[in-house]
């Protein structure tokens, strides 16, 4: 599994005119599943992502994990973070799972991250989607299961 993870201030989802998630102060999750993920891998993230520490203390320094400062997530799924640039014009998806492999991890995903206590908001799986975020930072992650 591919995680890109942004701070945010604030993002929102939108589906066909519908807001169908959005999130105050967290992280924006983009999530990428190739073939070979399992669902350790998703739980292996979940938990990475909860407890790193991207947040500012007191000081200024980056010392408080999303769990310590109580933020949500915002999580979108995406295929095209394994799309392979390498040939041609026109990135090559033969990496990223097939919708029905990756539509219950990803789900499974979101469940683990609830379970340790973050609220998560979802765009719609497979769909178009507009993602509005405010980048708090900037900070931006690439978080890999393998």
């Amino acid at each position: 599994m591919r995680v890109v993870l942004q701070r945010s201030k604030e993002a929102s989802v939108t589906v066909g005119g519908e807001i169908t998630g959005r999130i105050q102060s967290g992280f924006v999750l983009l999530v990428g599943i190739t073939h070979e993920d399992t669902e350790e891998d998703a739980r292996y993230l979940a938990d990475k992502i909860v407890n790193v520490r991207v947040f500012e203390d007191e000081e200024g320094k980056m010392n408080h994990s999303l769990l310590d400062v109580e933020g949500e997530i915002l999580s979108v799924s995406q295929f095209t973070l394994y799309g392979d640039c390498r040939k041609g014009r026109r990135p090559n998806f033969m990496d990223a799972a097939k919708p029905q492999q990756a539509r219950p991890l990803y789900e499974y995903f979101n469940e683990v991250l609830k379970e340790k206590g973050v609220k998560v908001e979802t765009g719609v799986f497979g769909e178009m989607m507009d993602v509005d975020l405010i980048n708090d930072g900037p900070v931006t992650l690439i978080v890999e299961s393998k």
